[in-house]
């Protein structure tokens, strides 16, 4: 969906028949680039006060192409960086940061799914949410 808003080049996409402006999603061209984000979101000040305990975050290279992840006993997120494009963006890193954020309960479950929700609410703006929660709803994500 953010991939065709970028291509119209204003950011509208046609949303369950309603018409839509997403903000654009941040593309990352470096591990070092997306240690400054995940710095920079986290001392959001309203990030802070949704979630006051959330410490540092280590971001590290990920040999692995097909997937980032998380590693909660050391905090660190492991993201791929070489010969692939798809984990160097804005919501694949918020994706990794929001198991930061709530390291309570299942993995992708219901608390997973909130934060993922408020955060990207917080950091890209309202719209994302709502798309966020939508989508979650229609695939019966709970």
């Amino acid at each position: 969906m953010f991939d065709r808003a970028a291509q119209r080049g204003n950011g509208s996409v046609d949303f369950f028949g309603t018409a839509l402006t997403l903000p654009p999603e941040g593309r990352f061209g470096s591990l070092d680039s997306v240690r400054r984000y995940v710095d920079d979101v986290l001392a959001l000040p309203a990030v802070r006060e949704r979630w006051p305990g959330a410490g540092p975050v280590t971001v590290r290279a990920r040999r692995g192409l097909t997937a980032a992840h998380y590693e909660a006993d050391t905090a660190t997120m492991a993201v791929p960086d070489q010969h692939t494009t798809w984990a160097l963006r804005e919501l694949v890193v918020l994706h990794e940061l929001a198991h930061h954020l709530c390291p309570e309960g299942a993995p992708h479950g219901r608390e997973f799914v909130t934060t993922m929700g408020e955060l990207a609410g917080v950091v890209m703006g309202p719209e994302v949410q709502h798309v966020l929660r939508v989508l979650y709803a229609k695939e019966g994500v709970q």
